[in-house]
């Protein structure tokens, strides 16, 4: 009889104390998230069980908050599973003297083009592995310009940092920010920061947390799409698409 009666105004009309309307309607075990759970579940399947809670409630586009989406997939055994790997390491030591940590983990920018951030990841294939090396905009978490290839060279990582160069508008110099890489500390990536006039910053050693933006981009494209489609029985070539 809703919305026209309210609880308050049946229990009144009909003589009957709320707390005992209450008790019943608990008794009855009425689950007022049915339809909502309905379509928690339709979501997850969609994500084919690679979205947490934050991402359904924004599949949802409803009212029901966080929480109750939440405890919702709880309830419901709705957990998004990603397998644990040992993350990739390009460290080779101190070999050339490392810049500031300019970035200070503020992963956010006013403008495109202010700040960027860029690492390594390896793909896991049938026989053998793919490394992919993106540049990412802080502004909007786009992806500049990315490369991938079988190997982790300095060739890798310095064609990547040319074909973002190139997108640059005229004038136009980001700061760029990595891990301390090898990658970004050999002559070649050094001579072309300086070429096209860009400002290099670093995290300090072995602290994952000062490029977290970069390591969520990895984590979240290997949960999403890596794990779930099994890359890792498809052949190197399969992975690495045309136009990598």
């Amino acid at each position: 009889m809703r919305p026209a009666y309210s609880p308050g105004s049946m229990t009144c009309l009909l003589a009957i104390a709320p707390s005992s309307y209450h008790y019943h309607h608990a008794r009855l075990a009425i689950d007022k998230y049915a339809g909502v759970r309905v379509r928690v579940a339709e979501a997850f399947a969609a994500s084919k069980g690679r979205y947490g809670y934050r991402r359904i409630k924004a599949m949802l586009r409803t009212g029901v908050s966080e929480k109750a989406v939440r405890r919702i997939m709880a309830e419901d055994g709705l957990v998004a599973h990603a397998p644990k790997r040992r993350r990739y390491s390009s460290y080779e030591g101190e070999t050339t003297p490392a810049p500031d940590n300019l970035v200070n983990r503020e992963f956010t920018a006013e403008r495109p083009n202010e700040k960027w951030l860029t690492d390594i990841s390896e793909i896991k294939a049938r026989d053998g592995k793919v490394y992919l090396s993106p540049m990412i905009d802080c502004h909007d978490g786009k992806i500049v310009a990315y490369t991938a290839g079988f190997s982790p060279n300095a060739e890798l990582a310095n064609r990547m940092l040319v074909k973002a160069a190139e997108t640059l508008p005229e004038g136009v110099k980001p700061l760029v920010h990595s891990d301390r890489g090898c990658h970004y500390r050999w002559p070649g990536w050094l001579d072309l920061m300086e070429r096209y006039g860009l400002t290099r910053s670093m995290s300090a050693k072995g602290c994952s947390p000062d490029n977290a933006a970069a390591e969520g981009f990895f984590g979240r494209m290997k949960t999403e799409s890596v794990y779930p489609e099994h890359w890792e029985k498809r052949t190197r070539d399969e992975v690495l698409i045309p136009g990598w």
